[in-house]
Parts: C-alpha cells; sequence; structure tokens
C-alpha cells in the first residue's frame, strides 16, 4: 500500500507548533516616520436595521502603508546613487509613478526556508536591550555560537533585541536597538536569504557617522539582494526555546510595490 505523500505531510504539520511572528495592526501602532501615517481602517458598511431584510452586511476600507507593521522590503526599496540590487539604474521607466517596472514585491517568491533565532538579548543577560543599543558582527557571532546555531547559505535569520514586547508603547518601541552595517555584511557573508528582526528599521534609527543613514539596507538589499523583514513578534519563539525552525512567509502580489505586510510562521516539530 503506497502512503499518500499529502497525508504523510498533512501529519508531520499536525503535530508542529506554529509560532505567529506577525505583530498585530491597529491605528496607532508604531510607525517608522518616513512611513507615517502607518495603518488605518474604516468602515463604509455597517449592520444597521431597515435595511429591507434579515442579513446586513458590514465591510471597510485599509490604508496602510507598505513598510507598516510585519513587513517585507522589496528590492526595489533602496538604492544607492540611483543604483539598486544588480546594478539596476533608477531612471523614469523603472520608477513610475504607478510603481516599480523591475524589482517589485511581486518578484519575491513564497518564502519556505530553514529559519534561525539568535536571541541577543538572551545573550546579554536581558529581557531587552537598551535603547539606542547597536548589534554588532562579533555579538551576533558570538550569541550564536553560544546558543549552537549555525548560519548557512539561504537560511532566513532572525535576529531577537527584545524590543517586540514593547509593541503597544510606541515611543518606547521605537527606541529600540539596532543592528550594525558590520552584522549586516557578516550575514550577507553566509548568503542568507533573508533577515529580519523586532525592531522598526532592522539598522539602528540613528546615521552611521562614516556610512549614512540605514546602512544595513545598502549592505543587505542593493548590494546583495537579501531581503529585510521588520517589526517581527520574536518573543512567544524565544520564549519557546526553539532556535531553528521552519520559516513560512507568502508576501502579497501587489505589482511595482516597494513592501508587502505579512504574517510570518515558524513551524517546529514536537
Amino acid at each position: 500500500m503506497t502512503t499518500n505523500p499529502v497525508v504523510s505531510l498533512l501529519a508531520t504539520l499536525s503535530q508542529a507548533a506554529l509560532y505567529d511572528l506577525e505583530q498585530p495592526r491597529y491605528a496607532g501602532a508604531p510607525i517608522f516616520t518616513a512611513h507615517r501615517p502607518g495603518f488605518l481602517y474604516t468602515l463604509h458598511r455597517r449592520h444597521e436595521a431597515g435595511l429591507g431584510e434579515a442579513r446586513t452586511s458590514a465591510s471597510g476600507l485599509i490604508i496602510t502603508a507598505e513598510h507598516s507593521g510585519t513587513h517585507i522590503d522589496a528590492l526595489c526599496h533602496q538604492a544607492s546613487d540611483l543604483q539598486m540590487f544588480g546594478g539596476r539604474r533608477v531612471d523614469a521607466q523603472v520608477q513610475t509613478s504607478t510603481g516599480f517596472s523591475e524589482l517589485g514585491v511581486e518578484t519575491i517568491g513564497p518564502m519556505i526556508a530553514r529559519g534561525v533565532l539568535i536571541d541577543v538579548a538572551r545573550h546579554r543577560g536581558v529581557d531587552r536591550l537598551p535603547a539606542g543599543a547597536v548589534v554588532g558582527a562579533d555579538e551576533l557571532e558570538a550569541a550564536a555560537t553560544a546558543q549552537n546555531v549555525s548560519v548557512a547559505s539561504g537560511d532566513v535569520v532572525l535576529v531577537r533585541t527584545g524590543s517586540g514586547s514593547r509593541w503597544h508603547d510606541p515611543d518606547e518601541y521605537l527606541r529600540g536597538a539596532g543592528i550594525s552595517a558590520e552584522a549586516s555584511e557578516w550575514l550577507a557573508g553566509h548568503q542568507v536569504q533573508a533577515v529580519g528582526a523586532d525592531n522598526v528599521a532592522w539598522d539602528s534609527v540613528e546615521a552611521d557617522p562614516q556610512r549614512g543613514s540605514l546602512p544595513g539596507h545598502v549592505v543587505l538589499i542593493v548590494q546583495n539582494g537579501i531581503y529585510i523583514l521588520e517589526n517581527l513578534q520574536l518573543e512567544e519563539l524565544a520564549a519557546s526555546g526553539n532556535q531553528e525552525f521552519l520559516f513560512v512567509c507568502l508576501p502579497l502580489k501587489m505589482v511595482g510595490v516597494t513592501g508587502s505586510p505579512v504574517r510570518p510562521l515558524a513551524v517546529v516539530p514536537v
């Protein structure tokens, strides 16, 4: 008797623990200054009496910046000296009033990969890194070594700073720690597929005196074609003690757009 592979797969997944890595979306949630107002929602149809039948319907309008809440950056999101990843020059044919003709978020395929969590906050023995702290390459490597996790080509590497626990306190959340350009270079050297963190911008929000603002975005996106996920919720995953998992992420297929809201999952066999 041949075992149906779909049934076998379902049996495996039914015994897995799922960790939801998305932060909730609502008006007033933390948002990077350049992407304000962030997320807005209003009802334009409501359940009301006197509409002629028992059934009523409600629906609304969502207005959101691509880079609000938990999201992934497309490769067209960043450029250096007006060049995007692969040396693509930003011009009127590539950057149009209705979006990008190249490197839009629709070019990011469904992401199913080995995921690795590097818990820098735990490595320092704190619940959350201090406001404005910067995670360097040496510390990131030391944390990975101490936690017995390796980084390999094609991985998705998630870095916990502990800021995710402050999501409902926007001012405090936005003062969170960031990842240095050197740490981004260390990850790029391992040829990872994507990186992510539980902070607002991956990088420190303070400009690097030598490299300018958000240098990790240049290193990862522009120079290496590595995707960045921001505003992840990593607290439950970290508390579980699982630092290696199946990472699943499905960006929305919005043509020419510079980023997409996502609801990533960490899947851990039990």
